[in-house]
């Protein structure tokens, strides 16, 4: 009976820390450090933790995505990282955090600085992939209104030489 009693309070301890440790490491996390966990998933292919480390709104546009095209949604997350697979080296630079919203840069393959969105939800920095598509697609109408703007304006008459006979 002693021993019973010493088992279950030796293993409520140990849960006990356990949970301190880990949601102490989650509320301190941040925007770099969760997107260093989200590379070093990446390279040795743990979905699973991959997933932990994106955004509500982002899991809900893969399992949408994964539904259109008929795949798991372990297979959106596995095929649409950050960065390429084959990439050996990962650069990121200006981390900003404004409140419960931050954004790091990181360079593609290319060597072109991209921001990346965190979210940070329940205490925990998260990558908000839904906020980069968001933007993208922000950009892409600036551009597009930028060019209706510039096609929808009054011609200038070009001048044209004439010939003398």
């Amino acid at each position: 009976m002693k021993n019973w009693i010493i088992n279950i309070l030796i293993g409520a301890a140990v849960s006990t820390g356990l949970i301190a440790c880990s949601s102490g490491e989650s509320q301190s996390r941040t925007p770099i450090e969760t997107f260093k966990t989200y590379t070093k998933a990446i390279k040795q292919k743990d979905v699973t933790t991959m997933k932990l480390l994106l955004s509500n709104a982002t899991m809900k546009m893969n399992e949408m995505e994964a539904q259109a095209r008929g795949i798991s949604v372990d297979d959106v997350v596995k095929n649409e990282t950050l960065f390429a697979e084959n990439q050996k080296t990962v650069k990121w630079r200006n981390e900003k955090i404004d409140g419960e919203l931050a954004t790091l840069e990181i360079e593609n393959t290319l060597g072109q600085w991209e921001t990346v969105p965190f979210v940070r939800e329940d205490g925990v920095w998260k990558i908000d992939k839904k906020g980069f598509a968001q933007r993208l697609m922000e950009e892409a109408d600036k551009s597009g209104q930028e060019l209706d703007r510039i096609f929808n304006k009054e011609p200038t008459p070009l001048p044209f030489a004439t010939q003398q006979p």
